[in-house]
């Protein structure tokens, strides 16, 4: 395998997955012009990103057989990313961020176009169910596509049971993920073990562990191939999540294309501010909790919050 290989496999699924949403994109216009900002939004979207999720599931796919160039392994990298697509637009809304990789949001696109033409009632609030529906619609056409994919395969049962366990998982770590920034523990430690619980089911597991396995069982991958790939991909996708934690509050904005310190902003309950808030003392503990409560009632800057995680240990 080369970086060369990398490349046409990434180049190929961005060509197929454009192919398939012009499609989509021309039957929202028959049945009407105006819903074709619906599929837009997505087609936008996935005009970036590093395709990791296809990639490692064509991985996966090759080391249990499967040919590198077959195009169900292209047409699955395609239902990946677009379950991506999907995870992405609904958790910009669930943490308020009008910022995707420099530009503005799906929801926030949403509410501009309403804004932009001065339109009725509530740009805000249409944004935001635009948002839902285009976050929606993404998700159910990675399961369609999906689900043609693996039936066009001898393992379409199997594949379909890791598919569908991967969306609930995601769905339920993204309700413990906003859980956490309601429902405060008293004990650090009980911080610490849900901050770690949300990053491998909101995350870890379909950043990393649920590719590989979808790759190795559309290609029919025995248990020992399949626990493999699991004790390989589980710390690759952990570690990735860490470092998204990591730039997410110390990140470079041209890097990230959010805005330096976003996660606090939001008040998202990381396992970067699990680590600090065992960590510091009782009056600094109160400072971070409050800000990540109330930031904008906050006295302090996301940079003095930055210096507190810095000197608490929690960054290193």
């Amino acid at each position: 395998m080369t970086i060369t290989d990398a490349v046409w496999f990434r180049n190929t699924l961005h060509n197929r997955m454009q192919e398939m949403l012009l499609e989509y994109q021309q039957r929202a216009g028959n049945i009407a012009e105006s819903a074709e900002p619906l599929v837009t939004s997505i087609v936008e979207l996935v005009q970036g990103g590093k395709r990791l999720r296809a990639l490692l599931a064509w991985w996966g796919w090759q080391g249990a057989g499967g040919d590198a160039d077959d195009p169900r392994i292209i047409d699955a990298g395609v239902a990946l990313e677009l379950f991506q697509a999907a995870a992405l637009i609904h958790d910009d809304i669930l943490d308020r961020s009008d910022t995707r990789r420099g530009q503005a949001s799906v929801h926030k696109r949403f509410q501009n176009l309403h804004d932009d033409n001065r339109w009725v009632q509530d740009g805000k609030h249409f944004g935001i169910s635009a948002g839902i529906l285009a976050g929606d619609l993404a998700l159910g056409l990675s399961e369609e596509i999906f689900s043609t994919t693996a039936d066009a395969t001898a393992f379409a049962a199997p594949a379909r049971d890791a598919f569908h366990a991967m969306r609930f998982e995601v769905m339920t770590g993204q309700y413990l993920d906003i859980l956490a920034e309601a429902h405060i523990p008293d004990d650090p430690e009980v911080a610490l073990e849900r901050a770690r619980t949300v990053l491998q089911y909101k995350s870890a597991h379909y950043s990393a562990v649920w590719p590989f396995e979808l790759g190795g069982v559309l290609a029919g991958a025995d248990e020992t191939t399949l626990s493999t790939y699991r004790d390989f991909s589980l710390p690759l996708g952990m570690a990735f999540q860490l470092g998204d934690d990591l730039l997410g509050v110390f990140g470079d904005p041209e890097l990230t294309g959010k805005p330096s310190g976003d996660d606090l902003v939001e008040g998202k309950r990381t396992e970067l501010v699990a680590h600090a808030l065992n960590s510091l003392d009782r009056e600094d503990a109160q400072m971070l909790n409050n800000f990540l409560m109330h930031p904008a009632q906050s006295p302090h800057s996301v940079q003095e919050l930055q210096e507190l995680l810095e000197r608490s240990g929690a960054r290193a």
